[in-house]
């Protein structure tokens, strides 16, 4: 990206491209992210985005589940891309260089040099 600056972060704040974090202090972002307008970022246990990630509009990352308690930090690795819409839960790795397909639940880590799309099973029969 030409002329790319890191964004000033503020808890539950939306940033000038309209993306949010809870819990910046345990939010580390590398250099040349673009991440889409309305995406949500819980950082509570961490979550570290690293250099050249792309992240698609109206996507959820946590890294706490008030749901089911799993918490645990989430990690997207080098150059991966997450479509939009998506939501990526906590304790969840997205290896390098892998795509994730718009509008996908990721519940578990994806290795690196991967295309996923992840709709539960479950999710299915409720259609």
């Amino acid at each position: 990206m030409i002329d790319w600056k890191k964004p000033r972060v503020y808890h539950a704040t939306l940033t000038q491209w309209n993306w949010v974090v809870h819990h910046p202090e345990h939010f580390v972002l590398g250099d040349s992210v673009d991440i889409g307008a309305f995406t949500f970022i819980n950082a509570k246990q961490g979550v570290i985005i690293e250099d050249n990630v792309q992240i698609g509009a109206h996507c959820a990352i946590y890294s706490v589940s008030t749901i089911d308690g799993k918490q645990g930090p989430v990690i997207l690795k080098k150059n991966c891309k997450i479509g939009t819409h998506s939501t990526i839960m906590p304790n969840v790795t997205i290896g390098e260089n892998t795509v994730v397909g718009a509008y996908s639940f990721v519940q578990r880590s994806v290795g690196a040099n991967q295309m996923v799309r992840c709709v539960p099973k479950n999710f299915r029969r409720m259609l």
